[in-house]
């Protein structure tokens, strides 16, 4: 299964992805610069749920494209229970 991401998805995902990024540097400078524990875990919670936010707008357009994909008849050779099967184990990787 190929994911396609069209304009906006896309771009939102990119986002969800920049925003961690940076958020991911500051945590990397707020360890070198010895700040306060509970601000570092702040700043990686907010990394981390950032990710997960990407992660779902993956699957949950991945998923959209499954659905379509079997109502018309397209499922590019591949049964649409070991579709189910690895779509379920990516949304569980996340979870």
């Amino acid at each position: 299964m190929e994911l396609e991401l069209a304009g906006a998805e896309l771009k939102s995902v990119l986002n969800r992805l920049r925003r961690a990024q940076g958020q991911i540097s500051g945590v990397i400078r707020m360890i070198e610069e010895g700040r306060d524990c509970e601000d570092v875990v702040t700043q990686l919670a907010a990394a981390s749920r950032a990710l997960d936010r990407a992660g779902f707008a993956i699957i949950a357009t991945g998923l959209q494209q499954c659905v379509t994909d079997m109502e018309s008849g397209r499922k590019n050779g591949e049964d649409p229970e070991a579709m189910r099967a690895r779509l379920e184990k990516l949304f569980l990787s996340l979870a």
